[in-house]
């Protein structure tokens, strides 16, 4: 049998595996309050300067009260963790399980395994409040868009969703321009759902100001896209 096979199990069978996960999530999660998705690259190094701005802003929200989500792997992941769970706050690892993939990062005060991305990505919505985008690739890509599409058609409600590095995502950004919204594939104000900053103190004045405001709506409470 080629190690490339991929055996899945009929849709039937799925969903209870997708549904216990996600219940187990809600259970965990119900007490950890208003949190910050932090996505971006398990292959970016400890030595990388991404590793170190990912840390520094793990470790603010951390002492800002917020909770730090993160996919719980190497990389962009350890490091929000990191900064979050050394500077005392509360750190949650969302830990996909992966053949060849390295196991989930210490940093974790609150840690869950998936064997279903479906699950896993319900859960960092299900939580946040904010999303912050790091460097990443496929799946850091899968992430932004989806929430992106989820604010955009308040499925989700409305939240900050920061890029950091604008060299890196300077070039998205031009061909989301020059293809679709050239050829109003988006709305002119589409583009707009983005804050793009090399400065995490401008990526944390965006989420405290509007968690400020939401503590003052006080209607937050965590749930699932619509």
């Amino acid at each position: 049998m080629s190690d490339n096979k991929v055996v899945r199990l009929p849709a039937a069978q799925q969903i209870p595996g997708i549904m216990s996960e996600m219940q187990k999530a809600a259970d965990t999660l119900e007490e950890i309050g208003w949190g910050v998705s932090v996505f971006g690259s398990a292959r970016i190094k400890p030595d990388s300067p991404y590793y170190a701005l990912s840390e520094a802003i793990g470790s603010r929200l951390a002492k800002a009260g917020l909770t730090v989500i993160a996919g719980g792997g190497p990389g962009i992941m350890e490091a929000a963790n990191k900064g979050a769970f050394l500077a005392g706050g509360k750190s949650v690892g969302l830990n996909i399980n992966l053949p060849h993939e390295a196991s989930c990062n210490r940093y974790q005060t609150h840690s869950l395994a998936f064997d279903y991305f479906y699950s896993r990505k319900a859960t960092f919505f299900m939580h946040s409040a904010a999303y912050i985008a790091m460097p990443g690739g496929f799946g850091t890509l899968d992430e932004l868009f989806e929430v992106m599409t989820l604010v955009q058609t308040r499925k989700v409600p409305p939240a900050p969703i920061i890029l950091i590095g604008a060299a890196f995502w300077a070039g998205l950004i031009e061909w989301i321009k020059a293809n679709l919204l050239e050829n109003h594939l988006i709305g002119p104000n589409d583009l707009d759902l983005l804050t793009i900053t090399d400065d995490p103190d401008e990526a944390m004045r965006h989420i405290e100001v509007f968690c400020s405001n939401l503590a003052e709506e006080g209607d937050y409470a965590p749930a699932l896209p619509e």
